[in-house]
């Protein structure tokens, strides 16, 4: 696993909520979303590792252990996403002060912010994504992880669920500023699947975990 060059994730986890909860732009919605994502999948590589070289489910070994590879690298983009949505934000910020008092620097203006706009788009958008991967393998380890650890898959899917709806609410929030509409509609469309279908996967994981344990 790559080392993270996080200046968000390089806070302690105390340091990292007091800023969230204060008035400084970043962390925000976006940074809180990814790393909600990447303990939920971080929590999936734990049922992963509680599962390998147990003689009960040695069937899955193989399995397990390529589900800890993929774990781990959508362990390292979340945490990078953290900081990614930072960085995009700043550009953001800047681009809303900029003067609007004159014809050109209404255009000007314009045409930094719808740049500014997208980007801050397009980092959420990419949280999602990652969420939903890492449902895909909790779905896999509902199955074959450990009985006894199947309680952690249930929180990790709350988490991955989190951090989709989560991040989608970034995507919005942007795209409806946006002035190529056809674009922003693109986006709205594509995170909107992403709901839809990280809502119903996260539900029926759930009810299994559930099912699991009663």
């Amino acid at each position: 696993m790559r080392l993270w060059y996080s200046q968000m994730l390089n806070k302690s986890g105390r340091e990292f909520i007091t800023d969230l909860a204060s008035a400084a732009p970043t962390p925000g919605g976006g940074g809180a979303s990814a790393y909600a994502g990447a303990m939920g999948v971080a929590l999936g590589a734990m049922v992963g590792n509680l599962t390998i070289g147990k003689k009960k489910y040695a069937l899955y070994d193989e399995d397990i252990r390529a589900i800890l590879l993929k774990s781990a690298l959508l362990q390292d983009n979340l945490a990078d996403l953290v900081q990614r949505d930072a960085d995009v934000f700043a550009p953001l910020s800047k681009a809303y002060a900029l003067p609007k008092d004159t014809e050109e620097e209404r255009l000007a203006r314009a045409e930094i912010m719808e740049e500014a706009l997208l980007a801050a788009s397009l980092v959420p958008l990419e949280i999602m994504e990652q969420a939903w991967a890492g449902l895909l393998l909790q779905e896999e380890l509902a199955e074959k992880g450990s009985r006894l650890a199947i309680s952690d898959v249930g929180v990790g899917v709350q988490l991955l669920k989190a951090a989709i709806l989560g991040a989608s609410m970034n995507v919005f929030i942007n795209t409806k500023s946006m002035e190529n509409r056809q674009k922003a509609e693109q986006l709205e469309e594509k995170a909107r699947g992403i709901i839809a279908r990280g809502i119903t996967l996260a539900d029926q994981i759930y009810r299994k975990v559930e099912e699991a344990l009663a």
